[in-house]
């Protein structure tokens, strides 16, 4: 029965990667994702349904456009795929859970953070206000009103912590260090961790941005990362291994 439970959530993370996409493509570019159908970004035919199968359709078309013939983004299936295996791994670690839905939450950010941020540079207010609340939510439904407000508090503090990181940055480099997205999304990690895991987050997100700067800036001589995909990748790690502070207290000990 679990597996077939893995194979259901397979299937709707890789629907919803889908869409997914297209929200983190269309709201930097001030487009609806509601209303209007999807289109060949090349002769803007309009899709149907047989081609937009989630991996299957970009499998049997040869990754190229049914009307056009013209190569079209890998980006989309690359994304149906990875949320499919992210949704997955969310029901084999935590079942049919209140933290099954928080880790939902956290993989749904971050397909549409990684697209908007990494191809954009921008992360959408919409998408930071949506998610703010569906974790409140979760969290008012799971652990009641109190622990609520205490995770808006978290929230509020993570904010501060980065602001204050970014006039540090700000001074040292004498240019914009981190952007207004980056500061504002640690307010949504505040609400799903406490600030000591929450610094533990941005600690994470320090190392695995160092080393694909460093590659970017040798190779394509941009200096220039997008740091809100790895917020969210190291918040995600944390949530996945269920890490606590006294796990990291005993390791730093050890250590």
């Amino acid at each position: 029965m679990k597996i077939f439970y893995l194979i259901i959530f397979f299937i709707l993370g890789c629907l919803f990667g889908s869409f997914l996409t297209v929200i983190g493509t269309r709201l930097p570019r001030g487009e609806g994702f509601i209303k209007g159908r999807s289109h060949c970004d090349k002769c803007l035919h309009e899709l149907s349904f047989l081609d937009m199968i989630p991996i299957i359709s970009y499998i049997f078309l040869h990754g190229r456009c049914r009307y056009c013939k013209k190569k079209i983004s890998s980006l989309s299936t690359y994304m149906e795929l990875f949320t499919g295996i992210l949704f997955l791994l969310s029901y084999y670690i935590f079942g049919l859970s209140y933290e099954l839905l928080i880790s939902l939450g956290i993989v749904s950010l971050l397909i549409i953070i990684s697209v908007s941020d990494i191809s954009y540079y921008i992360i959408p207010d919409q998408v930071l206000i949506f998610f703010s609340g569906y974790f409140i939510i979760i969290n008012c439904l799971n652990r009641g009103v109190l622990f609520s407000l205490f995770s808006i508090l978290s929230g509020l503090v993570m904010f501060g912590i980065m602001y204050l990181i970014m006039l540090l940055g700000n001074f040292l480099f004498k240019k914009e260090s981190l952007g207004g997205g980056d500061i504002k999304l640690m307010f949504v990690v505040g609400l799903v961790v406490n600030p000591l895991l929450g610094l533990f987050v941005i600690f994470f997100a320090s190392l695995y941005a160092l080393p694909i700067s460093l590659i970017m800036l040798k190779k394509k001589n941009i200096n220039l990362v997008p740091f809100g995909p790895f917020l969210v990748i190291s918040l995600l790690f944390v949530y996945f291994t269920r890490i606590d502070i006294n796990m990291i207290l005993e390791f730093i000990k050890n250590f």
